[in-house]
């Protein structure tokens, strides 16, 4: 009988960043700034022994539901959250006025 890794994503708002855990294990993290009502994403990382196994999405679609929830907008400053809310419409809403647009093109 295999058991799920129990998978968490923090936000870390002293160092500015969601963390995420595996098992309680440091796995990855995704950098931003915060000013006012307005967080950019600035780089997402997750540790190459965790790769393959969607957690870089699991971290990207975490760190967006919190921003959804705490009324937030976003600037997408990291390829890979840029590139994660091209392909998930349903965060495309999130996305600054400024920034909308050079998100949603290829």
């Amino acid at each position: 009988m295999t058991t799920d890794p129990i998978v968490e994503i923090l936000d870390r708002p002293a160092q500015e960043r969601f963390v995420l855990t595996v098992d309680g294990a440091p796995a990855g993290l995704a950098t931003y700034r915060l000013r006012g009502d307005v967080i950019t994403f600035i780089h997402t990382e997750v540790a190459p022994e965790f790769g393959g196994r969607g957690l870089g999405a699991r971290l990207a679609a975490g760190a967006l539901e919190d921003v959804r929830r705490r009324g937030l907008t976003v600037v997408p400053r990291c390829p890979f959250i840029a590139r994660f809310i091209r392909d998930h419409a349903e965060y495309q809403d999130l996305l600054a006025p400024d920034a909308a647009d050079r998100a949603r093109s290829p």
